[in-house]
């Protein structure tokens, strides 16, 4: 059994953003007209999108590209004109197939997998809902086998990415034949609210759309350039329920960030790093899920990592925003592109994702590039 885990990994890794692209500094200008009658919420809103150290993001949405009195999603002084929930989930509905699509046919290819290949899909979201769901459309469009075992995680927030490529390492623990396809679609910006509360400012200036995508099986010695996944560990923070909560509201989903989720990570987390490490070298790479700067911070402070080794989160961050579950994968695909030019070999790391609970989400790999698997731990794989 631990020779068949040890070649488990993330065999490929596809991302796929929308068509627009929001810029952060031209938003902020829009956001903050549209508060101009309250000049309190005008200046807190330029503050919040000047320190959240996003630069730009992307929506499916092109009306929040339109100019202040233009954009339905903005504040206004009546509701009428805002978009209703349902009107919001029609548009889900419209985009995350075509963009799930696209995210999981360039992690096939990167993995050197077909369509047949695959076992399981996992679909992850948290931004829309409908049924048939997404996880049925992308199996007859992929052309999966009509049998292949779908499962949906929904609703579970930003940690939800990470938590499916842990479950995935288990699914294929328990059956080595396994090849799981898993796709996160996230359309953050749908969700966007009118109003100058904190609450909405904030999730109006840090959240962005996405889909990625990535193929998890036995590793093969045709692949080059994966993460070989190690054990993992999940855990519910204490008196931390009320700290980020998602609810479904009349205009969109409702979020709430509490300042306090960098502190409560702070707290906590260095021990159940611990605890997943049991006594190994401190990691190497740190695939950290860029919630917000101050998660980044906090921990780049407690474990005293350098610039280099919360690089490519800060990156993600800057140029794609917060995309939910499906910005862990991004981030580990930017990891890989600079571990490739680089001409890395192999290097140990953790990655590490929160999301409502408050709920972490850790991982151990190691990347590999390109990988060597002894030829009789090979067995009857799928990997071409």
């Amino acid at each position: 059994m631990e020779h068949m885990s040890s070649s488990i990994a993330i065999l490929g890794i596809g991302t796929a953003l929308p068509a627009f692209r929001i810029d952060q500094a031209e938003t902020a200008e829009r956001v903050a007209d549209a508060l101009r009658e309250d000049p309190s919420s005008s200046r807190w809103a330029k503050k919040i999108f000047k320190q959240c150290a996003v630069e730009s993001r992307y929506t499916c949405e092109p009306n929040l590209l339109e100019s202040t009195p233009d954009c339905r999603y903005f504040s206004h002084t009546s509701l009428r004109g805002v978009p209703t929930t349902s009107e919001r989930m029609k548009t889900y509905k419209r985009e995350s197939v075509p963009l799930g699509l696209d995210a999981a046919r360039k992690a096939l290819l990167d993995a050197k997998a077909d369509a047949s290949d695959i076992t399981h899909l996992i679909t992850v979201s948290c931004t829309g809902q409908f049924l048939p769901g997404i996880d049925a459309a992308l199996a007859v469009q992929l052309g999966l086998a009509a049998d292949v075992n779908r499962i949906m995680l929904q609703f579970i927030g930003c940690a939800a990415g990470l938590k499916a490529v842990c479950l995935s390492r288990h699914l294929v623990l328990g059956n080595p034949s396994a090849k799981v396809l898993i796709v996160c679609v996230e359309l953050c910006t749908l969700h966007m609210q009118p109003g100058g509360g904190r609450k909405a400012l904030f999730a109006a200036a840090l959240f962005g759309d996405g889909a990625s995508a990535c193929v998890v099986g036995r590793a093969g010695s045709s692949h080059n350039g994966i993460f070989k996944l190690g054990t993992d560990h999940s855990v519910l923070l204490p008196d931390s329920s009320d700290e980020m909560v998602w609810e479904v509201g009349d205009h969109g989903f409702d979020l709430y960030l509490s300042p306090n989720i960098p502190k409560l990570i702070g707290r906590f987390i260095p021990a159940e790093v611990e605890r997943l490490i049991d006594g190994d070298d401190k990691p190497e790479l740190w695939a950290i899920h860029p919630g917000g700067k101050g998660i980044v911070d906090i921990l780049q402070d407690m474990f005293g990592l350098t610039d280099e080794q919360s690089r490519s989160s800060r990156c993600v961050l800057r140029n794609y925003g917060n995309m939910s579950s499906a910005t862990i994968l991004f981030v580990l695909n930017e990891m890989r592109r600079e571990l490739k030019e680089l001409g890395t070999e192999a290097a140990n790391g953790i990655a590490l994702a929160f999301g409502p609970g408050l709920t972490a989400e850790l991982l151990k790999f190691t990347y590999l590039a390109p990988v060597k698997i002894p030829e009789p731990l090979l067995g009857g794989s799928a990997c071409v």
